[in-house]
């Protein structure tokens, strides 16, 4: 094509001024994508309506102070607003969100901005969402499964309906690893549809660095080091890291995140007698996480559910090894003991007894470097492009424009 194909990315996942980490893995893929200069994206990011800007209300309260549109890194962001009522919102909220979307997409196009594409992110609604806008547009659209979207959701009855529905008449669907393409194909995707394009790492900004000066610019004292980086809940297996760093005498382990069981970790390292050996970092920007983990010698991710855990890769790209539970796309990533080790269970036992044995047989932070450079961008950023040249051909006139009144642009008719 002599120009670039349009893209409009939908999805909720997508960082904005006000919540810059959030969905920051989506953001990632766009930005690699966007360097090869053969895309023109625009990004329609919508955000649950709520009624105070309050302090008090946490995450609600900056999801009302998120700008209607805005240029967020250099990107044209809108962030439109749906009504998410409680209880009822799981299984209307694909529709709610394809009506917000749809507004945005149309201001979008009298601007003078007609996609070729729809590119949307997360299964389930956005994903639902996306095949209702581009059915009302007349225009294909291709779904990233993340995770928890096929893992979980898909568990539900008329969430896992409208997901088949939506692979059915996407494109293409997207797995970031084999193991949620082999979930997608169970929930009854079609295999000759979906396309594994794994993340990448930026391996400029993940670089290797010497430990002990890491340590040093952080404040950390001089000893072995654990880290553990993500939200602070359940499922991350946070309290695993702390539980193991209790069978570890002489280790520190520093928690980078923040979320809802701070208190209680904090209470955990206490009552196991290792308070004075863990830090609580609170969340840490994407920029200042290299450092992070250049201090540490093993990153330990303790999850119970993963789709492509970029933390083990941008740990790697600086040179630390890793230890993690063997879940989702987890093996995909760990696959030598080059890059560290899985657990033999999600226990803190299984934790210690890796660190141990990575202790014993030393690491050569080079070579993890090396290992890590074999997961750059530019496979996937290839295969996105080659994917939505391929589309852009069809835009055209080969996807009819469904039925419709101009006032609904066919959402009333799309739903299934």
């Amino acid at each position: 094509m002599s120009r670039p194909v349009r893209t409009i990315l939908l999805s909720t996942l997508y960082p904005s001024s006000v919540r810059p980490g959030h969905g920051i893995f989506v953001e990632t893929r766009l930005r690699e994508l966007l360097k090869g200069g053969g895309v023109d994206t625009r990004v329609v990011a919508p955000v649950p309506w709520f009624f105070s800007t309050h302090p008090r209300y946490g995450d609600y309260a900056l999801m009302a102070r998120t700008p209607a549109r805005e240029t967020h890194r250099g990107v044209d962001v809108l962030h439109p607003r749906y009504f998410l009522p409680p209880r009822v919102g799981m299984h209307i909220a694909p529709f709610l969100l394809a009506a917000a979307a749809l507004r945005a997409i149309r201001r979008l196009q009298r601007e003078g901005f007609d996609a070729d594409v729809i590119d949307a992110h997360y299964y389930y609604p956005d994903g639902v969402a996306a095949a209702l806008v581009a059915k009302a547009l007349g225009k294909p659209f291709v779904v990233t499964a993340r995770g928890t979207d096929v893992n979980i959701i898909a568990d539900f009855g008329l969430p896992r309906r409208l997901m088949r529905w939506t692979a059915d008449r996407a494109a293409a669907s997207i797995t970031v690893s084999a193991a949620l393409r082999e979930r997608l194909v169970a929930i009854g995707a079609d295999p000759a549809k979906i396309l594994v394009l794994r993340n990448g790492v930026d391996l400029e900004r993940f670089r290797p660095g010497e430990p002990a000066v890491a340590r040093a610019e952080l404040g950390w004292i001089e000893a072995p080091t654990l880290i553990s980086v993500g939200n602070l809940v359940e499922n991350k297996g946070h309290h695993i890291a702390i539980e193991a760093l209790a069978r570890l005498p002489g280790y520190r382990l520093a928690v980078v995140g923040d979320g809802p069981e701070r208190q209680a970790l904090a209470e955990l390292a206490h009552h196991l007698g290792v308070g004075e050996r863990v830090t609580f970092t609170g969340r840490v920007p994407q920029e200042r996480l290299p450092v992070h983990y250049g201090a540490a010698d093993i990153l330990l991710l303790p999850s119970s559910r993963e789709g492509w855990p970029n933390v083990l890769l941008e740990a790697m790209a600086c040179g630390t090894p890793v230890v993690a539970t063997a879940v989702g796309g987890v093996p995909e990533v760990v696959a030598s003991p080059v890059a560290g080790r899985l657990a033999a269970a999600r226990d803190a036992a299984s934790f210690a007894a890796a660190v141990r044995e990575m202790a014993t047989a030393g690491c050569d932070r080079r070579a993890v470097r090396r290992y890590a450079e074999d997961f750059g961008w530019e496979p996937t950023s290839a295969a996105q492009l080659a994917l939505f040249t391929r589309l852009a051909g069809l835009a055209g006139g080969a996807v009819p424009a469904p039925a419709g009144t101009p006032g609904d642009g066919g959402l009333r008719r799309s739903f299934p």
